[in-house]
């Protein structure tokens, strides 16, 4: 029956797609849909959340590009604040984060760019912040140590795993988020090419969808198996069908919420309302069905060999995603049985792994994020907080939410800049020992890569303009990781917590 029901959703999206006018095929001479790199049978992206490399890699020594250093041995990188002290990045004196800072909003990530001086990190929190916070039922932390935390860094002794992993297969330190935003935008450009429009992580206003489709259309359409795997209640296996009465009724909360959005009681404490990558565009129940799954059916189909040919894993985003506040020790220790889980399946022999971020969270990076390919004509858009007839009623009504609502997303609302650098290794058995990715890669290069193997379209302009990691793997020789090798164990063992 779901099958069913997904053939007919797939031929409702492709009628979608075809007045789209896909782009050409990478190997125009060949039918959509063939395998152009056999030697990978499975692409798995582990992405956890909003840390930037510098944060998390930038004391790894002698691999990619980290913080510059002093002779004292510790980062010469500083940001003033507002007052005109100077904040230094420092260690952080613990692996518990600060709730709500630092923060990654539209507008916030624009001051921390500054241009290119990446010398907003500090006044983001100080300024920006505040004001968004002013009036709403948030409170804000305006603390000297809430605004110093975005110069904040960890290193090898909080996250032995990353260090090791980072350590042993390529690790790509050119690797931007897709736009100068936060969540939900940047998880948009991993599975369609573009954020469509958004430019917050307001969950009733993702009812939208993009003309060309998602990657996940594309893979159905041509018979290329996918997943998106993510944590159910309490970890417990539980049926398809009560798991999808949850997501339908979240999918009714936010038509409603669409509907009432204009009273500040019901917009209170629906942000962030993500279960799993693939919810930031809508699933109808047949692909639903079909293709999400419990972490405990991944773990299942990595031991067994039998993970589909592309899928996505995902934290349980209020527990251990790694977003402040929680402990990143928790986020690592799943993502280090995330990964040995493939290490040692039986489909390591065939399997590439991407371990990612999807945006930097706030926190301070260096390098300055270069300019992108605009995915398509459509600029940023929010329902309260840029020039709508839904805003301009509201606003003498309601002028304090009006205001914070602006205040997070305003700023240019063009998607023609990426993001932040964030934290990203290449995990394969064919990868090149030793070797450094410092291609400018960004989260539409999983879609770039995805349609290298497979023959396939790209969805908008920017993944078509996109690099693939693919320097990272020596796919002619002998694999140089077919032994999984020995990484460290994580601070936290999994569960322990």
């Amino acid at each position: 029956m779901w099958e069913l029901l997904e053939h007919f959703e797939v031929k409702r999206l492709a009628r979608r797609r075809a007045a789209a006018r896909p782009g050409p095929l990478p190997r125009p001479g060949q039918p959509a849909g063939s395998d152009l790199l056999p030697q990978i049978r499975h692409i798995v992206v582990l992405m956890m959340e909003n840390h930037s490399y510098d944060n998390y890699l930038g004391m790894l020594p002698g691999r990619g590009e980290g913080f510059p250093l002093a002779p004292d041995g510790e980062p010469d990188v500083y940001n003033d604040g507002t007052g005109g002290e100077t904040v230094r990045a420092f260690h952080q004196t613990s692996t518990s984060q600060r709730r709500g800072v630092p923060s990654q909003s539209w507008h916030a990530t624009h001051v921390q760019w500054g241009e290119g001086k990446c010398d907003g990190f500090v006044t983001s929190t100080q300024q920006v912040q505040a004001e968004a916070k002013a009036g709403t039922a948030e409170t804000a932390d305006t603390s000297a140590a809430a605004a110093d935390v975005a110069m904040g860094y960890w290193a090898e002794r909080d996250l032995p795993f990353y260090y090791g992993l980072a350590r042993t297969f390529p690790v790509a330190d050119r690797w931007f988020s897709s736009c100068l935003g936060p969540t939900f935008p940047n998880r948009r450009f991993l599975i369609a090419g573009t954020a469509h429009g958004l430019i917050d992580d307001s969950s009733y206003d993702l009812l939208d969808y993009p003309p060309a489709g998602t990657i996940f259309d594309l893979l159905t359409t041509h018979g290329i198996s996918w997943a998106n795997y993510h944590p159910l209640a309490d970890d417990q296996p539980r049926s398809h069908w009560a798991h999808y009465a949850r997501h339908k009724k979240k999918m009714a909360r936010r038509r409603l919420q669409s509907l009432g959005r204009s009273i500040p009681t019901v917009r209170q404490g629906v942000e962030k309302d993500l279960k799993f990558t693939a919810d930031v565009f809508p699933l109808g129940i047949g692909r639903y069905m079909q293709h999400v799954h419990g972490t405990d059916q991944f773990f299942a189909d990595a031991a067994d060999g039998t993970l589909p040919d592309f899928s996505i894993v995902d934290p349980d985003f209020d527990a251990y995603s790694e977003e402040n506040p929680q402990d990143i020790r928790r986020g690592e220790s799943f993502a280090a049985e995330v990964i040995n889980a493939v290490l040692h399946g039986r489909g390591w022999p065939h399997t590439l792994l991407i371990w990612v971020y999807d945006e930097h969270g706030g926190y301070y990076d260096h390098v300055p994020p270069p300019p992108a390919v605009p995915p398509d004509d459509v600029e940023g858009r929010s329902a309260i907080g840029t020039a709508t007839p839904l805003e301009a009623l509201l606003r003498p009504v309601f002028p304090r939410m009006v205001r914070s609502k602006k205040n997070l997303t305003s700023g240019p609302h063009r998607y023609d800049r990426y993001g932040f650098r964030v934290p990203a290794v290449i995990v394969s058995p064919y990868a090149r020992p030793d070797y450094v990715c410092s291609t400018v890669l960004d989260h539409t290069s999983v879609l770039r890569l995805v349609e290298e193997k497979w023959n396939l379209p790209a969805l908008t302009a920017r993944d078509a303009a996109a690099s693939t990691p693919l320097d990272a793997l020596d796919l002619d020789g002998v694999p140089a990781f077919l032994t999984p090798p020995v990484l460290p164990a994580p601070a936290l063992a999994w569960g322990s917590w």
